[in-house]
């Protein structure tokens, strides 16, 4: 899964410069991450000599190629700061929530420095198992709905905090319009277990329905009914849109499977999703979104930065496109969009 290590992509940075090679959409810039990896020898000199050594704990609920990424930044940030001082301890839920706990939990018991909360149901899992450890949540859409804040402002408080792969969603409405301007009808597909997935669409159904057109949604419970929930979806719509669901994200073939043969475009919330089943998506990069977490979590153990005072951080996005898929369905690629590399 790691197909970056933090050693290799530390000495890639020294010595081809990272800053060229780690374009940030937002929240890391370049910059920093590059003046961070040039910095990183010295850093970790200077946590050896005092002797501060740390312990994280990663929760990532699902394998799928933006949480990895986001892990993978994550980590990198880290061991720029602190080399060899740091440990990491990841384990992964494989998509159950009950799994999130049982891990979150365990890393309580053995008395982590830090917890990272990979996707909406890690982040549930640490907040229920600790209000002392910091907790920092990456790849979560909505910090409020995910943890049932009904005040909440930016900025959690407590002993939590993270950063945020929200992309505007009156945009991802615009995006569909945009690409099928005579598309009358939208199914919106999304796993009914994944809170931050309904906010989406429900927010997405309102825009679309503001513009005319009729968007439904179709919810399945897990992996066993994403087939026959997909299916029924590209049946009787034009199109489909996909928010950032963990579920879809990690069977995007499933999807694929059913929609291309069809000939119904499938938008994404983000482009681990449109690389896998869809035509187009507005992105973050996920890489840089933990690596931006990672920069909150150095700040936390450094005593630089109180975890409670700290905002909910957001990354810009990126009009990106599946120049296979679109080939395939025939679509004109509308001025603006990158081509998903790969």
């Amino acid at each position: 899964m790691r197909k970056i290590t933090r050693r290799s992509f530390l000495a890639a940075a020294a010595v081809c410069g990272a800053a060229a090679a780690l374009t940030a959409c937002g929240g890391s810039s370049a910059s920093s991450t590059a003046a961070s990896s040039v910095a990183s020898s010295a850093a970790a000199g200077s946590a050896a000599a005092s002797g501060d050594t740390y312990t994280i704990g990663i929760c990532q609920l699902v394998q799928h190629a933006a949480l990895d990424a986001a892990t993978q930044g994550f980590e990198d940030a880290l061991t720029a700061e602190f080399g060899d001082n740091v440990k990491f301890d990841f384990q992964n839920a494989q998509g159950d929530s009950a799994t999130c706990a049982t891990i979150a939990n365990g890393f309580v018991s053995s008395g982590v420095d830090l917890i990272m909360a990979n996707a909406t149901p890690a982040l549930q899992a640490a907040q229920s198992a600790t209000n002392e450890i910091p907790v920092l949540g990456t790849s979560v859409t909505e910090y409020g709905v995910a943890l049932g804040l009904t005040d909440f402002s930016g900025t959690v408080g407590g002993n939590i905090s993270g950063t945020s792969d929200l992309a505007p969603l009156d945009q991802q409405a615009d995006m569909i319009v945009e690409w099928m301007p005579d598309a009358k009808k939208v199914g919106l597909l999304y796993c009914s277990a994944e809170a931050n997935s309904q906010y989406q669409v429900d927010e997405v159904q309102k825009y679309l329905e503001a513009k005319g057109v009729t968007a439904t949604q179709y919810a399945f419970s897990d992996s066993n009914d994403l087939s026959s929930v997909c299916q029924k979806a590209a049946d009787e719509n034009d199109a489909l849109y996909v928010p950032t669901d963990n579920t879809v994200a990690a069977n995007t073939g499933i999807v694929d499977g059913i929609c291309r043969p069809a000939k119904k475009p499938v938008f994404a919330g983000e482009e681990g999703i449109c690389s896998g089943c869809g035509v187009a998506t507005l992105s973050i990069s996920y890489y840089d979104l933990g690596y931006t977490t990672g920069e909150m979590a150095v700040k936390i153990l450094k005593g630089e930065s109180n975890v409670s005072d700290m905002p909910i951080e957001y990354t810009d996005v990126t009009k990106k496109y599946n120049k296979t898929i679109c080939d395939d369905l025939g679509l004109t690629v509308p001025e603006g969009y990158e081509a998903i590399e790969g």
